[in-house]
């Protein structure tokens, strides 16, 4: 097998570097995990490319750290094989949803201990680091230190029950795991204990003057979003501290210490260094990418979770060696993508996950469309059935497919499957054609803006825009009768439609990329550059097309409640409300039978002529709506003994 063509920065052009969030190893992606980093940068790196430019997308697993090692014993795997195994799973979701990564690596390689101790190494011999002894969470139950995002407990801010030790994810607020109300081990629920240990922490305190230089440039020259500037000025303000970079594990990257043989680097110093790593496994010549600021422009594309170690640490320790490194241009950050004004929740069943998607049977292009037209950019957005089935539907089909599939039908049909002889300069009493060629290049000059800024949602609401253009110059007309009675006109209309659909090919391709390759199939055309100006001359008259073929199909509605049930956890949520419905049963039991009881014993007691007002009181009680729930199991009798 021939080995692909590396992909090297070229000198006097513009050369873009793009990465992902390495997504964590031990679990599988869900929609909003392959939204908010990996196909946004996969978006952007199909557009950078169709714009001419040598452009290098990489990203890979996160394997090292506490959750890989802790999952491994539970699995009853070693950490390698467990990786080995969620290295390959990742991979699978991300080729289904054609994510085009020009390398896919993973942290656990020589070349990360190589990078990672090398940047350990200068920032220790600049004073970068400090030895500390400390007091860290410690379980006695499975005799371990924890490390903090494995202590779990109510967040002391703002009150959120399910706060991890390093961090709220309600409220954002970073966290000591001992300020955690009611903390308990995430792996064996016991309750950790205070113990001495000895760690490196990085001097953050110390690279803070340089990280806000450098922050100050880069958020306006690379037009950060406002998310990624607010939560890195946050950090600013209040203050860096020195953070360990140590963790007492065996599954990591090896100290370069001596007296730390025992001791790993903590992931989170690690994961950012996986970038050059991971580019270092792809070519030996990853210093020309990495080391070459003039020349090489870093984008980075993660949710707004990963946005300090993205903006502080990772540039901070990068700045500490002292070597010249490519840093940090333009920052792409996503809110959250919620699942039907839900969250996504594995264990629960909520929300697609993985292969979900392809079991659906719907096709990667019209996944990767919804996604990213709900891209959460400024906000948080849902993801609900309801409207994808509308998107593909009312949007995909009756818009982009009814476009491309009425012309290349028409042109095979009524025009021998050639584009005819047609001049751009065309106009008549009924339509402005050189009009309408200037609003097709007014669309593309903002597609072309909006994705220069990675505002991706923009640029597909512009592809779809441009389609509709298309759509309008159909009903001027392309039919049979106007063929007929003016052949010149409609000639002029197909040959204008053909080559705008030619446009459309490309300008989708980043958002759609199987979709784009249907279109220029169906155009007996190779997928050509997006141009900053639209000339409709690329399909000549006289060139041959191919058959037509749909893009996209119809989804029956019946399959919204169809799906909601499969992906909404319905199954618990059935199960739950069924053990509900039997307490709630109960309930009622019990308390007809305390009425009961207590009539019984009233009569008893003496006939009604005898009841004194008290016993008129209590019996009003009764007519009260019957207890519910906790307050009903604690006051309702206990039942009656088996016999």
């Amino acid at each position: 097998m021939a080995t692909p063509n590396i992909i090297l920065p070229e000198k006097g052009k513009q050369n873009i570097l793009i990465t992902s969030a390495l997504p964590y190893v031990n679990n599988v992606p869900h929609l909003g995990n392959v939204v908010g980093s990996v196909l946004s940068a996969d978006v952007f790196s199909r557009f950078s490319k169709l714009r001419d430019r040598p452009t290098l997308f990489i990203c890979g697993t996160d394997e090292y750290g506490t959750a890989t090692e802790t999952k491994a014993l539970e699995t009853g795997q070693t950490p390698k094989e467990l990786c080995d195994e969620y290295h390959l799973k990742h991979k699978e979701v991300y080729d289904w949803f054609e994510i085009a990564f020009d390398y896919f690596g993973r942290t656990t390689t020589e070349q990360q201990t190589i990078i990672a101790q090398d940047i350990f190494t200068k920032l220790h011999k600049n004073g970068y680091l400090e030895e500390r002894t400390t007091t860290q969470p410690y379980c006695e139950k499975h005799e371990s230190f924890l490390a903090d995002r494995f202590v779990e407990g109510t967040c002391p801010k703002c009150q959120y029950n399910d706060a991890r030790g390093d961090q709220c994810d309600k409220c954002g607020s970073l966290l000591d795991p001992f300020e955690l109300i009611n903390p308990h081990c995430k792996i064996d629920g016991a309750t950790p204990v205070p113990r001495e240990t000895t760690h490196i922490f990085l001097l953050l305190n110390k690279a803070q003057p340089a990280i806000e230089e450098w922050f100050s440039k880069s958020s306006i020259q690379g037009a950060w979003p406002q998310n990624g500037v607010s939560i890195t000025r946050s950090w600013l303000e209040k203050g860096l501290e020195g953070r360990s970079i140590t963790r007492d594990l065996k599954w990591g990257t090896p100290i370069p210490l001596p007296g730390y043989e025992k001791k790993v680097l903590y992931v989170w110093f690690d994961a950012c260094i996986g970038y050059p790593s991971i580019t270092a496994n792809y070519t030996k010549d990853w210093e020309l990418w990495w080391r070459d600021p003039e020349n090489v422009k870093l984008y980075q594309f993660m949710g707004k979770d990963n946005v300090p170690f993205h903006t502080v640490i990772f540039p901070g320790s990068q700045m500490g060696t002292g070597d010249k490194w490519t840093m940090l241009n333009h920052l792409s950050t996503t809110e959250y993508l919620n699942y039907e004004t839900g969250k996504f929740s594995k264990s629960r069943g909520v929300g697609v996950f993985g292969d979900g998607a392809k079991e659906t049977g719907i096709p990667p292009s019209v996944w990767r469309y919804y996604l990213l037209a709900n891209r959460p950019e400024t906000g948080d957005t849902q993801f609900e059935w309801k409207s994808f089935i509308s998107a593909n539907n009312s949007e995909l089909l009756a818009n982009l497919g009814n476009f491309v599939n009425r012309l290349v039908k028409f042109a095979n049909a009524k025009l021998g499957g050639v584009v005819p002889e047609f001049s751009a300069d065309y106009t008549d009493d009924s339509f402005d054609f050189p009009a309408w060629i200037a609003d097709v290049n007014k669309l593309l000059g903002e597609y072309v803006a909006d994705m220069e800024a990675v505002r991706l949602r923009a640029g597909l609401k512009k592809v779809m825009e441009i389609s509709s253009a298309g759509n309008l110059l159909l009903q001027y007309r392309l039919d049979n009768a106007n063929l007929a009675s003016n052949p010149t006109r409609t000639h002029t209309i197909a040959g204008l439609a053909l080559n705008l659909a030619y446009l459309l090919a490309s300008i989708s391709s980043p958002f759609m990329p199987s979709t784009a390759e249907s279109i220029v199939q169906q155009l007996n055309a190779h997928l050509a550059p997006i141009p900053d100006k639209w000339s409709p001359s690329a399909l000549k008259s006289g060139h041959k097309i191919g058959k037509a073929a749909y893009l996209f199909t119809r989804i029956p509605e019946e399959k919204e409640e169809e799906w909601r049930n499969k992906y909404g956890g319905t199954q618990a949520q059935r199960v739950e409300e069924e053990a509900a419905k039997a307490k709630k049963a109960a309930d009622r039991a019990r308390d007809k039978e305390r009425k009961k009881a207590k009539k019984e014993a009233a009569k008893a007691g003496g006939s009604s002529t005898d009841s004194k007002p008290a016993d008129k009181k209590e019996e009003s009680k009764e007519t009260e709506l019957p207890l519910r729930g906790k307050v009903a199991e604690e006051q309702a009798p206990p039942p009656a003994a088996a016999p």
